[in-house]
This record gives C-alpha cells, sequence and structure tokens, in this order.
C-alpha cells in the first residue's frame, strides 16, 4: 500500500488503548533494547520478503532461497504470511509448514487474467494439500483499481467454494477503509484482512500508534462481527518522508515496539511489513519502498 490523498478513519469504538513510547524520554540505547526485546519476546506473524539483490517480481525463485529466509524468521514469529502462489512464492507456505508455522496465503490478482487464473489453482492446490490456515484472495486490488468489486466478488466466492468443508477462512485484503465502502465485501469474506499504514497517510511518528488504533477501529465498525487481522504495517527504516511521517531508525524502532505490544494487549493477529528489507521495491514508493524490513538486505537484523 502506499500514498492516498485522504484519510477515512472514525473512532467510535473501544479497545485497551496502549501508550506508546515517547522517544525524547529515550535515548537511541534505549530503543535498540527494546526493540531487540520486542522482536525476541516473539510475535504473531510476519510478511515475507522474496528477493535478494538483482531479483524482483517475474523471477523465478529457489526453495533453497525460502528455505534460508524461513529459517531466518522462525525464531521471532509463529505465522509466515506470502503474497503470491506462482514463481517460487508457492514454496513459502510448504516451507513454512516444515517449520511448524502457521501460513495466511495469498494468490496475486491484478489485470492479467491468465495469471490470476495460475494464482488462483495454485492457491486452491496449496490449500487442499494442508499448507494454508488462512486465504487471502488478492491483494489491494481495488486500491489499485486493477478489478471490479465484482470480479474480486467472483474469485472470492470461487475460492470459497472449492474450499468448502476445509475449515480454512477465506478474506481479501485492502486499505483499512476499503471494508467501510463495500459492506458486500465483508459479506461475502469469512475473515477480514486489514492493510494499516500511518506512514501513507503523512502522519507524525508520534501520533502514528493513535492513528493505526483509529484505523484498526474504522475495520472494527466494517467488519459485522467477523474476526480481522492486520495484514500489513510497517515503518520504513530510511528513505525520506511524506508529510510528517519521516523515515528513519528512531520511528521505524518506536513504531515496531509500540505495535506489537498494541496488538499483543488486545490479542490482535498482526502480520509486520515487512522481513527483509528488498532494493526492487522502489518506483512509485520512491526510496523508502527499499527500507520496510526488520532485517536488512542481508537478512542480517537491524538493530
Amino acid at each position: 500500500m502506499s500514498y492516498r490523498e485522504e484519510s477515512y478513519y472514525k473512532s467510535n469504538y473501544s479497545q485497551i488503548q496502549t501508550v506508546g513510547i515517547d522517544l525524547s524520554q529515550h535515548s537511541i540505547e534505549d530503543l535498540k533494547y527494546l526493540w531487540k526485546k520486542t522482536i525476541n519476546d516473539g510475535f504473531h506473524g510476519i510478511c515475507f520478503s522474496m528477493y535478494e539483490d538483482g531479483q524482483q517480481p517475474g523471477d523465478e525463485i529457489s526453495i533453497n532461497q525460502v528455505e534460508r529466509r524461513v529459517n531466518a524468521l522462525k525464531p521471532y514469529v509463529a505465522a509466515i504470511r506470502s503474497f503470491s502462489c506462482i514463481e517460487g512464492n508457492e514454496h513459502v507456505p510448504v516451507v513454512a509448514k516444515k517449520h511448524g508455522l502457521k501460513t495466511l496465503v495469498g494468490a496475486w490478482l491484478s489485470e492479467d487474467k491468465d495469471d490470476n487464473e495460475k494464482e488462483i489453482e495454485g492457491l486452491i492446490s496449496l490449500a487442499k494439500a494442508g499448507y494454508v490456515d488462512v486465504a487471502a484472495v488478492g491483494n489491494e486490488v481495488l486500491y489499485r483499481n486493477d478489478l471490479t468489486l465484482d470480479e474480486l466478488l467472483i474469485y472470492i466466492n470461487r475460492v470459497k467454494k472449492a474450499l468448502a468443508g476445509l475449515n480454512i477462512p477465506v478474506g481479501y485484503v485492502d486499505a483499512y477503509y476499503e471494508f467501510s465502502r463495500h459492506p458486500e465485501l465483508v459479506e461475502q469474506s469469512d475473515v477480514i484482512l486489514a492493510n494499516l499504514y500511518p506512514y501513507w497517510e503523512g502522519c507524525p511518528i508520534e501520533y502514528a500508534l493513535g492513528h493505526m488504533q483509529a484505523m484498526y477501529g474504522q475495520v472494527v465498525d466494517a467488519a459485522q462481527g467477523k474476526p480481522i487481522i492486520i495484514t500489513e504495517t510497517g515503518w520504513p527504516s530510511q528513505g525520506g518522508n511524506l508529510d510528517g511521517a519521516f523515515a528513519g531508525e528512531e520511528a521505524a524502532m518506536k513504531y515496531f515496539v509500540d505495535a506489537i505490544k498494541w496488538t499483543k494487549e488486545n490479542d490482535i493477529p498482526i502480520f509486520y511489513f515487512s522481513s527483509f528489507d528488498e532494493s526492487w521495491k522502489t518506483g512509485d514508493e520512491g526510496d523508502v519502498g527499499a527500507y520496510w524490513g526488520l532485517w536488512d538486505k542481508n537478512e542480517k537484523l537491524k538493530f
């Protein structure tokens, strides 16, 4: 998820409010200690980064590379989220299950209907083989205007029908406000899979935790009582700014510690974005796109 021109949150809900870190009261050494303690204590889940330097979507990634990266993540998380079911991405849930991790497996949908067929069939195949705990049919296709709502719902219901009786919840990932805009999308989903990014709304880090809580509150309002998973949230460790949101090491550490503490206190499943820095992720996102990982591009923890 990247920049958008306006916010769509409201806050008429209740939850345990976590007080975030006051950066003025902590040295960089304090922050590094809290960050390391938070990651070493473990958290629910993480978004899987596939690509090394020189690689990008469209490249075929080996199972050995996936295995190495899953091994780096498994001491810290209970679950891994993948984004696609082709080009080596299909290895991610297989390797994750091998190592005892839960999986949220995505079929990447786009304007390319041929690739969509491969993705949908790949997701169904992985689920029937026992590698999928939650199935995500598409990621931000409404936000990107790649598919109409009707086209998306056809794909979702096709997967639901194929997985009937397997006790695998099926949903769709998008920006938090899309579920308020499209109640029929909520009605057809078993689970609500929401991306929450204060950074991409230009929110200063001092207010980012409260802003994320408000985003989550809008999802609660829209969810019709269905379970909610935060499928992406994070903060870049370098690369510039968007309005009042500045990328940087202190902000990235604060946001991670605050987000994990809040989701643990409220028993909210979260897939933090992301695992490893990926150099290919610039383009529309600018320089910050390459710096969302908790690990650097060489698979070393950042702090």
